[in-house]
């Protein structure tokens, strides 16, 4: 662990303390610290801790924290807001991480980042789907290991993608996906005429209509006490021979336990990179069934959108500090 920090002796200057790191975004972080000169102290850790104490003794009179990979309990919460003032959450989806309620009854400003990733994570969405139809990485591995063994693959063309969900994510996949010269057909919340018209994409009665109809399905919705287990065993039962589930969103977004169960049959495929549990644990079932491709929640993860992620937190808390408002949920 090592902490870097800023203009240390100006105990005058309110802090900022990011209190762990993820290691992509610690380049990032560093790049832009000096935006903070003559507005607060910084305190950056360095190291990924996810210990409840340890973080709150790295708080400890902060004015701000920047709040990167870890859950914020409602104790934990309690014991920031006796100092702390903005929360700045370096990822979507802030209001799982962050009880918003208490946050708003402590007078804490709470900031979530938008949009940041669109791009990176639609195309790790595909890459999977990409591995699963075309094998690359597994004929690659059999070339190093002196193999010469073309393996079949599958087409898209002419396959329905059905997506989940049609924000920023949702829409770049499918505008991918109709490049592929692939029927895109969507279930969603919130109707977007304009986007679907311009894919020629047709809209799913529901969700159950979407995974009976698809080749492929994409989940693309945001997690929260509405769409927790809305995709249910029996979608996933509905689902044809040869389907294939991506799931780049959220794993508490399927019925828990209902995936591992139904690839057990062994006739379809999923190409995972969220869990109930992450780190996956070592037992977890989907490690073992068969005709999955698992990749360790890493959609989000390339130099673009880690800049992104990062510049959104330095201007959130920048504005906070010159009385202005950005990315503001609470």
């Amino acid at each position: 662990m090592s902490v870097i920090e800023t203009t240390p002796s100006r105990e005058g200057l309110p802090l900022l303390v990011i209190p762990n790191c993820v290691p992509v975004m610690v380049k990032a972080f560093r790049a832009l610290l000096p935006e903070f000169d003559g507005l607060c102290r910084v305190r950056l850790f360095t190291d990924t801790m996810l210990d409840e104490d340890i973080l709150a003794r790295r708080m400890k009179g902060a004015d701000a924290v920047i709040v990167v990979g870890f859950h914020v309990s409602d104790d934990l919460l309690k014991t920031m807001s006796q100092t702390v003032r903005c929360i700045a959450f370096g990822g979507t989806g802030v209001d799982n991480y962050v009880n918003l309620e208490k946050a708003h009854e402590y007078g804490m400003r709470i900031c979530n980042i938008v949009h940041y990733g669109d791009a990176a994570v639609a195309e790790h969405a595909i890459a999977l789907l990409m591995e699963i139809t075309r094998r690359v990485g597994e004929m690659n591995a059999d070339m190093h290991e002196g193999e010469w063994q073309p393996l079949n693959g599958t087409e898209l063309y002419g396959k329905t993608m059905g997506i989940v969900g049609f924000g920023g994510i949702g829409q770049w996949v499918a505008r991918i996906a109709h490049g592929f010269g692939m029927h895109v057909k969507v279930w969603s919340h919130h109707p977007h005429v304009e986007e679907m018209q311009q894919i020629q994409a047709a809209s799913a009665e529901s969700i159950h209509d979407l995974f009976e109809s698809s080749d492929v399905v994409s989940l693309h919705l945001a997690y929260n006490r509405h769409t927790k287990g809305i995709v249910t065993a029996d979608d996933l039962a509905a689902l044809r021979k040869g389907a294939i589930v991506i799931n780049t969103a959220r794993a508490e977004l399927i019925e828990k336990g209902a995936l591992a169960h139904r690839l057990e049959k062994g006739d379809i495929f999923a190409g995972l990179d969220v869990f109930d549990t992450e780190p996956m644990p070592e037992v977890d079932p989907l490690r073992v069934v068969p005709n999955t491709i698992l990749t360790p929640h890493a959609a989000w993860c390339t130099d673009q959108a880690v800049h992104n992620a990062v510049r959104q937190c330095v201007d959130s808390i920048r504005d906070f500090y010159a009385g202005k408002a950005t990315n503001v949920v609470v």
